[in-house]
């Protein structure tokens, strides 16, 4: 049978890197496969054949990485000389070294989550890009730019993230959030041969919890409609946007943006949510009119004020409005002295919250908040279920 061999060759000049090669041995050829890895030749112990990596050093991370890969490499060397001698057939050394190139080069782990990124840009998934690139971002702060393998992506190096994620004050769905990203990209490594499963998830977690209340009450809603703000066109159209939320059942802000004066149809909103793709109606109302009036452009094509050009940059323009608005928001949320951020999310919940205590049932409030499952509408209104325990607590010790 063929062996194989992990090879040093130092550069002819001196103090320069040298390149590790594959030596492979059959039938007494000898064969070196050149690789693109680099080392210095006090990083080399030749005795036995392998990389020398230090305790403390700039060049652990950069050694364990041509460690890992090198190991990847010879790895799939070793399964194409198994798979030759199981045929039975005479092979040659030109047959290793042919299958060997056919595999594709390990990838580690921040060129395989941009080349995720990548394919998500071209399928024009945005959002979900934009979530993968912020999760990678963070990522590489906390490696401090030193790349890694699949091989050294284990639970450990799980557990120190969350923690890192915890002390820049992430909440515990934010951390949750990074982790099913990774717990995704995880899985395709798997899918795609760089990896084993070694469970890097157990010990994180990777749940949705309850949401933290949201919701206010509705004459706090009034108060937020009845604001004069008729000189601070910014916070006007930011509070008129929040309030179109709140009327159409908690439409996100995302959905808001791309409506087009095309989904309204003959006293009907129809439009289909970006995050699921759901369907939904909604009967149009007054007050909902009353918005569009007010920000009547001939000119666009779009039903509200937040996207003015239909065209490849809406998304450029999408996150530029998206963050005016919030601000804008967030200074109204001040002004009335709420404990909570204003924001689209509590229109959503408090559509919710408000629904139930004029007794809507969770059914009906499921199906306006478009939610594909009961599960998720409880979370919504698990805190305003203690509420009204409270309520009735108050009743039953009235009386003692």
């Amino acid at each position: 049978m063929a062996s194989i061999k992990l090879k040093f060759r130092p550069s002819s000049v001196k103090g320069k890197k040298g390149v590790l090669n594959y030596q492979i041995i059959h039938y007494r050829l000898t064969r070196l496969i050149k690789t693109s890895y680099q080392i210095m030749p006090f990083e080399w112990d030749d005795s036995t054949g392998s990389l020398l990596i230090p305790t403390q050093s700039e060049c652990k991370a950069r050694l364990l990485l041509i460690r890992d890969h090198t190991n990847w490499e010879m790895t799939r060397l070793q399964g194409i000389i198994n798979d030759l001698e199981r045929t039975g057939v005479e092979y040659t050394i030109d047959d290793i070294v042919a299958f060997f190139r056919k595999i594709p080069p390990m990838e580690s782990v921040f060129k395989f989550m941009q080349r995720c990124i990548n394919k998500l840009e071209r399928q024009k998934r945005g959002r979900t890009a934009e979530g993968y690139t912020s999760t990678m971002n963070s990522f590489i702060q906390f490696r401090k730019n030193e790349d890694l393998s699949f091989e050294a992506f284990d639970s450990e190096l799980m557990e120190m993230y969350e923690a890192y994620l915890k002390e820049k004050g992430l909440v515990k769905n934010s951390t949750s959030y990074y982790m099913r990203i990774w717990r995704s990209v995880y899985n395709l490594a798997i899918e795609q041969g760089y990896t084993t499963d070694k469970k890097p998830f157990k010990h994180v977690y990777t749940g949705i919890d309850k949401t933290v209340k949201r919701a206010v009450p509705f004459k706090i809603i009034k108060m937020i409609k009845e604001l004069d703000l008729s000189f601070e066109p910014q916070l006007e159209l930011a509070r008129d946007i929040f309030l179109f939320s709140f009327y159409t059942r908690g439409m996100s802000f995302i959905d808001m943006a791309h409506l087009k004066k095309s989904n309204l149809q003959n006293g009907i909103l129809t439009y289909s949510r970006k995050k699921t793709g759901q369907r939904l109606t909604i009967l149009w109302e007054e007050l909902m009119q009353e918005i569009v009036d007010k920000y009547k452009d001939d000119s666009s094509e779009y039903l509200l004020p937040i996207l003015r050009y239909c065209d490849i940059n809406d998304r450029k323009q999408y996150k530029l409005r998206a963050k005016q608005i919030g601000r804008g928001l967030n200074k109204i949320g001040l002004r009335l002295e709420l404990k909570a951020p204003l924001t689209f999310y509590v229109a959503r919940h408090s559509w919710a919250s408000i629904a139930q205590d004029r007794k809507v049932s969770t059914d009906i409030i499921r199906e306006g908040l478009g939610h594909d499952n009961e599960k998720t509408t409880h979370i919504y209104l698990a805190s305003i279920s203690t509420s009204q325990i409270d309520r009735a607590n108050q009743i039953i010790l009235k009386g003692l």
